[in-house]
């Protein structure tokens, strides 16, 4: 071809490689390598989000495949889920029909892409095969107590008649219908996942290649605290509150007590005073809020005086209680001591409402006597106002005040977690089916094994209205114990999206496992993950869950590895005008367009060479234009040097310009395999490629009798090598058009020889110990960390030092490097 017709090559290349089975994971003796993209929602369409995370996948398989690994990338479909249900009710289509069309419509769309992906091992969460080990995992937990069932309040639309997911309450409202939401209390199933809080915080400490920032969301998400649990008598009753504070030293301070409105002590100290209706009002405001948007910092916060009171067990005072919107009731114990002079919260709390402030922390340096007025101090100090504990040290209080508590039996020291356990439960028809079973004889009663999957119905009425679309279904609905064989009903509820995705990583290393959800010793020659890629905002559910359930399935000797993921890499938005693509915001770039206007190829390119790929990337056509550009500069360069320079001049006569391009062709392979390997900077790996094909360009342009036909043929094929990754379909047609009969993206990645990065050398003279071992010549301008690189290379040295502790590296720049070893 003399032009770059993207549209023949990549549709050649894309069937050739399917026809070859080029991506195949097979059983081999090479080393194992495991990339994995998060996988996607079956939504129809591929976004922009999509082209870059899963390029930047694609080039990570790609070069570890041309290092010499057996690599594993495999694609799937994250396919249960609330769009689908909701499809199905506007457009009167099965949720089944409606998801498989997407993944057939996506897995087209990805194709184009030309992405590495092993399809022979493509997985679906909603298909039977899949979610019947979902289930047989649900019921591993059930069996060893990490299931269990319990009541909850949940989102309730009262126009709709049904529980709403979350992401179905936009600004307090239903998504469907606009209306009001409220909470309701509902038995539902929880994965008791704060048994795993300690280790699932020590284990960060594992994940040496994720970025700090997941690891400190994480850690703030599960949020340990050690404080004390103090029991505060409420007063003319035989109650008590079990408060939990990490500032026991401070208990002096407390001025009044907040509960949670929904606390169940609240109805029973209001019931039958005035307090009644005032209180029942202020509920019912905040049933339209979210637990996030109550505690926001951004929420103003209310409160009421509820009409009781109770007492500070350590000095018998009587503090007033308080509801407050920012209190939630499952969240701790669901009441606070309230410390104003302390807590700048409790500060901005009391003040609106009246109430004393009490200090009983003093900087060593204030003033007599001291006040706290509109800052709280929240320092270490001296204890004042505070009985038998005035003049120490706040520190040493809080021992003394935890030891005397527990030996009064009024508190006990203690850990708390900000880890809630999981809520799988999910009043909807698009998911893996809970397998328990309700007989009035036996009470609940998990599903046999041999009897998995507990199949979705098709006689389902998709309403929008009522309960779970399952309890439409009698077919699904009745059933029969199976430990007595009496007339039973099924639990009607489906497992939260979040279930199936955490574990479809190992399902991958086995897919067609029919007898256990994957083998144990495939697990152990893939897993963990080598490098994960996805976005950010899974950093606290998908990428803690999935923590969790390995750690479980570890206990439960399924598998020996204690973390999933070696690697991750948390990749940047796409904006447009400097903000996400969206519809609302009419800036989306439609990925087929691109592919269809400039090719696969040149989406790839921009994307990875537009930012880092950590970091947000700004979409930018004239980018676009310049990748396209440059892929025809490549395609022009390998057809001119393939058609104008037959003539070879013997590689031993090596001109001056001949070893300025040695130099960048060898500079430019180390350049572009540490950005890979080292740092992900994929945008400035083929930066450094094209400042390559620049150098040949003009070295191409030079006197034909100056030319050494022989290594612009090396330098045109290091371009294409080091652009495999990238641009896959056109490396691969210009490979085989210069005559090479193997797939680039099989050949070997190409390496660097250091003793090539030379313009400039000296001779230095190696020591061990003191006695010299070999004189090199090397670089004038290489780094001491270059020139230990090159000692280290060395067969003598390496014979010298063998087996021995290295103590020291003497290095005098230009001379000498002396290594001390014993």
């Amino acid at each position: 071809m003399s032009t770059y017709d993207y549209q023949t090559i990549e549709g050649k290349w894309q069937d050739r490689w399917r026809e070859q089975q080029l991506y195949s994971t097979t059983a081999s003796e090479k080393p194992k390598y495991y990339a994995l993209e998060m996988f996607p929602y079956p939504s129809g369409k591929i976004h922009m989000g999509h082209v870059r995370n899963y390029s930047i996948g694609d080039v990570v398989a790609r070069y570890k495949n041309m290092q010499g690994y057996e690599v594993l990338h495999p694609m799937g479909w994250d396919a249960f889920g609330l769009p689908a249900e909701n499809a199905a009710i506007q457009n009167k289509v099965h949720p089944n029909a409606w998801t498989d069309k997407n993944i057939t419509e996506m897995k087209v769309q990805l194709s184009k892409l030309g992405l590495s992906y092993d399809w022979n091992r493509e997985l679906s969460t909603c298909s039977p095969e899949y979610y019947r080990w979902t289930q047989w995992i649900f019921l591993q937990f059930y069996k060893h107590g990490l299931a269990y069932k319990k009541e909850s309040r949940v989102n309730w639309c009262p126009s709709c008649e049904t529980v709403l997911a979350n992401e179905q309450v936009v600004n307090g409202q239903c998504e469907r219908c606009d209306s009001h939401v409220t909470k309701e209390m509902l038995n539902q199933w929880y994965f008791k996942i704060t048994d795993y809080a300690e280790k699932l915080l020590q284990d960060l400490e594992l994940l040496e290649g994720w970025p700090d920032k997941v690891k400190t969301m994480q850690e703030n998400w599960i949020g340990k605290s050690t404080g004390a649990e103090i029991d505060f008598p409420i007063a003319e009753t035989d109650m008590h509150l079990k408060v939990f504070t990490t500032r026991p030293d401070t208990v002096f301070g407390t001025t009044c007590m907040v509960m949670a409105p929904e606390h169940p002590y609240v109805s029973q100290m209001i019931k039958g005073t005035e307090y009644e209706e005032p209180v029942k009002a202020f509920v019912h405001q905040l049933q339209h809020l979210s637990d996030i948007e109550r505690t926001s910092t951004e929420t103003e916060k209310e409160g009421m005086f509820i009409g009781k009171h109770c007492i500070n067990p350590l000095n018998n005072e009587r503090i007033p209680i308080y509801i407050a919107n920012y209190v939630l009731a499952d969240y701790g114990s669901g009441a606070i001591m309230v410390v104003p002079a302390h807590d700048q919260r409790d500060l901005d709390f009391v003040n609106k409402y009246n109430e004393k402030v009490t200090p009983v922390i003093k900087p060593v340096d204030a003033d007599e006597p001291y006040r706290v007025d509109q800052e709280a101090y929240d320092g270490n100090g001296i204890m004042i106002n505070s009985g038998k504990y005035n003049g120490m040290e706040n520190e040493k209080a809080f021992d003394a005040i935890c030891h005397d508590i527990e030996n009064h039996g009024i508190g006990r020291r203690t850990v708390t977690y900000r880890l809630r356990d999981w809520l799988l439960s999910r009043q909807r028809y698009w998911g893996a089916p809970i397998p328990i079973i309700y007989c009035e004889s036996c009470g609940i009663v998990p599903v046999k094994d041999e009897d998995l999957p507990v199949k979705l119905p098709v006689d389902i009425e998709f309403s929008g209205k009522g309960k779970s679309p399952l309890t439409t279904s009698s077919s699904f609905l009745k059933t029969k114990c199976p430990k007595c064989d009496g007339v039973a009903t099924r639990e009607t509820d489906t497992m939260d999206t979040f279930v199936d995705s955490s574990w479809y990583f190992l399902r991958y290393t086995d897919p067609n496992n029919e007898k256990l959800p994957f083998d144990k010793e495939k697990i152990s020659q893939w897993l963990p993950v080598n490098q994960y890629i996805g976005g950010v905002e899974h950093a606290i559910l998908h990428l803690l869950y999935s923590r969790f359930f390995v750690k479980v399935m570890k206990d439960l000797d399924l598998l020996d590895i204690d973390e999933p993921f070696q690697n991750l890499l948390t990749q940047g938005m796409v904006l447009k005008n400097g903000a996400k693509m969206s519809k609302s915001k009419d800036n989306v770039v439609s990925p087929e367009e691109i592919i269809s206007q400039y090719g696969a190829d040149t989406a790839r390119l921009f994307v990875l060479f537009a930012a880092p790929p950590e970091r947000d990337l700004e979409w930018n056509d004239q980018g676009v234009e310049g990748c396209y550009r440059f892929l025809n500069r490549v395609w022009r360069l390998v057809q001119e040097v393939d058609e104008q320079h037959k003539e070879k001049r013997s590689m031993d006569e090596v001109s001056e310009d001949d070893k300025m391009i040695i130099y960048k062709i060898h500079s430019t392979i180390k350049k572009v395999t540490d950005d890979i390997e080292l740092r992900f900077n994929f945008n400035t790996a083929i930066s450094a490629v094209m400042e390559l094909v620049n150098e040949l360009y003009k070295y191409k342009a030079m006197d034909k009798e100056k030319i050494n036909s022989r290594l612009l043929e090396e330098g045109v094929e290091t371009v294409l090598l080091l652009m495999a990754p990238f641009a896959p379909h056109m490396t691969e047609e210009l490979w085989s058009q210069l005559g090479n009969k193997d797939s680039i993206h099989h050949h070997q990645w190409p390496k660097a020889d250091l003793s090539k990065l030379i313009l400039e050398t000296v001779e230095i003279i190696v020591q061990v110990n003191g006695k010299v071992k070999e004189k090199m010549i090397i670089s004038a301008d290489l780094s001491e960390e270059e020139i230990k690189e090159i000692v280290w290379s060395n067969d003598k040295v390496k014979l010298s030092i063998d087996g021995k502790d290295i103590k020291k590296v003497i290095i005098v720049p230009g001379k000498l490097v002396n290594i001390v070893a014993k």
